[in-house]
């Protein structure tokens, strides 16, 4: 992989020359989210150590994909070498350098999370002059009664939180399948709008590539946009948009059938498919683009749950080896046709939709995604929440949750701390004796293991938080930073999520999306190819 087989490393160069040339590469941040949103290289994927096994598995499944992986002094790197071996991965590099190599080497370097596709939808609304609307002119227009319909492109949940008034939540995957039940008349005008841009501009962009009749805008810069100009926002609104009927999915299935063919989607059977799966030389990545309620129906075994809209928003969640192969799924011939649509022109070479399920309906399945590694240990020692909860003299409870999911709510008593630096802070503050809970106790038995190796006496709280809640037992909510173990930098705070966002903040995110595209054209590993008029 390297000039240097001894060592295992590879340079910043040979890297991008991977990416420029369409070769299979995970350029993998070993680092917490936090500090990799400051700095890391674009297609740079986040796995922090300290949730590396128990997210490599499904981010890069295939054990001899070329990996490169990278820190940034912290000596991660040198852990993480023998955890991947010890996983089946054999085919792992170093960065030389790592993050310092990488920028002393002339690579580019961009901040925020979910880069690629945020820069992408920079380049489609440059390229295609994507319409949009500023905050006021849609409030004027709807303030003079105007036939208008504001179709939500997010999730249900960040919709819940905040809205613009009067919207309806059609997530963006749905919105070319759904958009002509939800404006049934053609004079009707659809603003689409996210919390910032990117969900916006594909959403509306979107529907003018799936040739609606009716005019269609983006809202220019989402709900912040609406909250800077001095709008009220909505909150706790429920109101889905209409479903699709079967004429109005014939009409987006034949259009979303011409768009795929135009970008280059390919089309498997179940037979091809099977033998596409078959094929151990390439990295294949199984995802079902329906909304997460129809995969917990039902799904094909070993495909995971990534609906459209936020698979294209963010395909740093799902896929970590660039230019692996990708095969969508659906079950109407819309939603995978239009998700591989946007994958193509994101520079992805070989995307395919499974055009049916056939025998392999045989396979499917209820429940959660069903792609997750396994563990377990005869060196894990469990205690019931019960019995913790009995114990008089209660050793010191470790928390192993990020820090928005520890501040909503952790067992009383309990301090935070990041997995990766855990160690080091036990052994300097002379702790001996702890319980480990995760929210749903995987992570905390995954650690526990190497805590016990150092002479630490560990237990883990049987089906960690969740399973405590379930007994009845109290939550309580904040984070004292004064009692947390390690740093609380775990998670890059998004300016666009939430409701506490200042206006700066807000103002800052959109500069820095403006800017994306002189970013691209420094950095010249992107590949991506905006689709033209048809």
């Amino acid at each position: 992989m390297g000039s240097n087989e001894m060592t295992r490393t590879i340079s910043s160069e040979l890297v991008r020359a991977s990416l420029r040339e369409g070769r299979e590469i995970a350029l993998i941040d070993l680092r917490e989210e936090g500090p990799f949103s400051r700095a890391h290289p674009l297609f740079a994927v986040s796995i922090p150590l300290s949730r590396l096994d128990l997210d490599i598995n499904r981010l890069v499944p295939r054990g001899d994909a070329p990996i490169a992986v990278y820190d940034d002094g912290e000596g991660y790197v040198a852990r993480a070498l023998p955890l991947l071996a010890a996983l089946g991965y054999g085919n792992v590099a170093s960065l030389e350098g790592g993050l310092a190599g990488w920028r002393e080497s002339g690579g580019e370097i961009f901040i925020d999370v979910n880069v690629p596709s945020k820069a992408f939808g920079e380049l489609v609304e440059h390229e295609r002059q994507t319409p949009s609307l500023p905050a006021e002119e849609l409030e004027k227009r709807i303030a003079e009664g105007e036939n208008i319909v504001i179709l939500d492109a997010r999730r249900f949940s960040e919709y819940e939180v905040m809205s613009i008034p009067g919207g309806r939540s059609v997530p963006g995957g749905d919105l070319a399948y759904r958009a002509r039940d939800n404006a049934p008349s053609p004079d009707t005008t659809i603003v689409v709008n996210c919390a910032g841009r990117t969900r916006s501009i594909i959403g509306a962009q979107s529907l003018v590539n799936a040739a609606l009749p009716n005019p269609v805008y983006a809202l220019r810069n989402g709900t912040i946009g609406w909250t800077l100009a001095g709008f009220d926002v909505a909150r706790g609104q429920h109101a889905a948009g209409a479903p699709a009927s079967a004429d109005h999915v014939a009409l987006a299935r034949k259009r979303a059938e011409e768009l795929a063919e135009a970008t280059g989607v390919r089309t498997l059977t179940p037979a091809e498919f099977l033998a596409l799966q078959a094929d151990r030389t390439r990295t294949l990545y199984r995802l079902d683009v329906r909304l997460p309620e129809e995969y917990a129906a039902g799904h094909l075994q070993g495909f995971a749950s990534a609906p459209g809209g936020q698979l294209i928003q963010a395909t740093d969640e799902w896929i970590a080896v660039r230019h692996g192969t990708i095969v969508l799924s659906d079950d109407d011939g819309v939603r995978a046709r239009m998700a591989g649509h946007w994958l193509r022109q994101l520079g992805w070479n070989e995307v395919y939709v499974l055009v049916e399920w056939g025998d392999l309906e045989q396979a499917t399945k209820a429940g959660a995604s069903d792609v997750w590694p396994g563990f377990s240990s005869p060196s894990i020692r469990a205690v019931s929440p019960q019995s913790y909860a009995d114990e008089a003299q209660k050793p010191l409870l470790v928390d192993l949750a990020t820090t928005p999911i520890y501040r909503k709510g952790h067992i009383p008593g309990a301090v935070f701390a990041t997995r990766a630096e855990l160690a080091t802070q036990l052994k300097a503050r002379e702790i001996r004796r702890i319980v480990l809970t995760s929210p749903d106790g995987r992570l905390a038995a995954l650690a526990a293991p190497e805590l016990a190796a150092l002479g630490i006496d560990v237990r883990v709280l049987q089906g960690g938080t969740e399973a405590w809640r379930a007994e009845g037992f109290t939550l309580e909510a904040g984070l004292d930073e004064a009692r947390a173990l390690t740093s609380t930098d775990d998670v890059y705070k998004r300016p666009y999520e939430g409701t506490d966002n200042g206006s700066a903040a807000m103002q800052a995110y959109l500069d820095w999306e403006f800017g994306l595209i002189a970013q691209l054209e420094r950095d010249g590993t992107h590949n991506f190819r905006v689709l033209g008029p048809i």
